[in-house]
């Protein structure tokens, strides 16, 4: 996912370096014929580099002689050249070609061959333009995060209070986060009761993820399940879209699954929920689910299969303690 997203941006960038150099040579077009002698300038500089080429080839051992001569040549036709682009009032900058990334030309990579900040920047706004969150992470992140707001009374049965468990699991999502590129299989299931800040944690964690140009896809369950119906049985209209945003459920960095058990459940979705669930286990991509069911409501609800899968293959953290009505 991430290979193929880095080339639809660096094919976006080949095309901005072609306008680019479009439009440099329609400014070079209109001072040739404005002033005939640029022209004829910059064509004795074209061969003049030429020659310097042939020096370093056919007499290597007169090459600091030639080089000088050869130098010096070459200033001189671009003093010329800079007298009559002043003489007609032409700003020297103006054949330049006029890249939006002057570091790396518009390539997305410098010279040393890592990714220029320009490439890391479109990664991140594209990661978050396929995510759906860009608006709430603006309030919802680790930066935001508040565990003041959690109690530190004891509540019900529970051995730790509100905010001793609100830091327990602060920690390991903050570990998930870090340790993310790691081949550790580690997926995510918060489950409690609305109001806890489960939808809070997973848009902590996707801004963390997003930051670092991860691909991160934050759905309900109920639209994911549109998604998929859409891809399964609309085949005419706006395929390619539904296409596209069907295989970013199987392909993506990272998928949260929001609200699961809110769907109205069927043999149709409880299929399709195993089969994403599964192929992004099998092919190591992590998944974080939030629920309102407890572990028996979630089983009454899903097949033994499906939930084998999840209880099995991810580390369930339940949130708990009065409703906070925090999240949005």
């Amino acid at each position: 996912m991430y290979k193929k997203t880095v080339n639809e941006i660096l094919k976006e960038f080949e095309k901005k370096r072609d306008h680019a150099k479009f439009q440099q040579e329609q400014r070079q077009r209109e001072v040739y014929n404005k002033v005939p002698e640029i022209e004829r300038l910059d064509n004795e500089i074209s061969k003049t580099g030429i020659l310097l080429s042939r020096a370093i080839l056919n007499n290597p051992e007169n090459y600091n002689k030639k080089l000088n001569e050869i130098k010096d040549k070459m200033e001189q036709l671009r003093r010329k050249k800079a007298f009559l682009m002043t003489e007609n009032n032409i700003p020297l900058e103006y054949l330049d070609t006029n890249y939006d990334c002057n570091k790396c030309n518009d390539t997305g990579f410098l010279s040393n061959g890592r990714k220029c900040n320009c490439l890391k920047q479109a990664l991140i706004n594209r990661s978050y333009e396929m995510s759906n969150l860009s608006n709430v992470l603006k309030k919802e992140n680790f930066s935001t995060f508040n565990i003041n707001i959690f109690p530190t009374d004891k509540f019900e049965e529970e051995n730790l209070s509100p905010r001793e468990n609100m830091l327990n699991i602060l920690n390991i999502c903050e570990g998930f986060v870090i340790n993310f590129d790691e081949d550790n299989e580690e997926n995510l299931l918060f489950y409690g009761n609305t109001g806890l800040g489960k939808t809070f944690m997973c848009n902590c964690i996707a801004k963390s993820l997003l930051d670092k140009g991860k691909i991160v896809i934050y759905q309900t369950a109920f639209k994911m399940l549109e998604v998929i119906r859409n891809h399964r049985f609309n085949k005419g209209f706006n395929k390619v879209n539904n296409s596209q945003e069907y295989d970013m459920l199987f392909e993506s960095d990272l998928l949260i699954i929001d609200d699961l058990g809110t769907e109205n459940t069927t043999g149709f979705t409880n299929t399709e929920i195993f089969n994403i669930v599964n192929s992004r286990l099998i092919k190591g991509n992590k998944t974080i689910i939030s629920t309102n069911l407890s572990p028996k409501e979630f089983a009454d609800t899903y097949t033994d299969r499906t939930v084998s899968r999840i209880f099995n293959k991810f580390k369930p953290l339940k949130f708990y303690g009065p409703d906070l009505r925090w999240e949005t």
